[in-house]
């Protein structure tokens, strides 16, 4: 029988690796991850997903999709109902309820719902993923019609990597907005892995 496939956003690889290791789940999975620029464009994310259950998908093995909703509007959830019991997604909207809990997650958000999050990839990408998808390389006066809501941006690293503190600390000031860093490690999504994932190849 073929193993359970993981279809994953490929902004999560560094990390879904690694807490796949930690949990000792790297050999039990087929892993197929998709383009990380999908991450500022979730109208390609479902058809995506789609054309890689076309090529690996034989229409009985478990599936898990290393997405929450992301911005598809529930969309994914559409394709989960269309499939089955046979598949299932990470729990949360997106992988910044991953990083960093839920509970967490649901505090900065009520604290200050103005807030632009930040990953430890996202920040390293950020000049690519964010400002260059927006535009904002080659129209800055942009900026304010995309980010005047916001107040601040919270990078939740996962590493104690300095780049990435530094790399989080300069997309705030390119955006204009206050910065915040706060270290929530990789335990948060270990377990949204592992509901997800380690229940199914059990």
């Amino acid at each position: 029988m073929a193993k359970p496939l993981l279809i994953a956003c490929g902004a999560l690889a560094s990390d879904l690796r690694a807490v796949l290791a930690q949990l000792g789940l790297s050999d039990t999975v087929d892993i197929r991850y998709l383009p990380a620029p999908h991450h500022s464009r979730p109208e390609r994310i479902v058809p995506a997903i789609r054309q890689q259950l076309a090529l690996d998908d034989d229409g009985e093995r478990t599936l898990v999709f290393g997405y929450g909703d992301c911005g598809t509007g529930g969309h994914l959830d559409l394709l989960l109902d269309e499939i089955g019991e046979r598949a299932a997604r990470l729990s949360g909207d997106h992988c910044y309820e991953f990083m960093a809990g839920s509970e967490l997650f649901a505090a900065l958000h009520e604290a200050e719902p103005g807030t632009f999050y930040l990953t430890d990839f996202l920040a390293k990408h950020f000049d690519a993923l964010v400002w260059g998808s927006l535009g904002l390389d080659r129209h800055p006066e942009l900026r304010d019609a995309y980010f005047g809501n916001y107040r601040r941006v919270v990078l939740l690293s996962q590493s104690d990597d300095p780049v990435v503190e530094a790399a989080g600390r300069k997309a705030a000031e390119m955006l204009g907005l206050e910065f915040e860093h706060l270290h929530v490690g990789r335990e948060p999504f270990a377990a949204a892995v592992a509901v997800s994932v380690q229940r199914r190849v059990a």
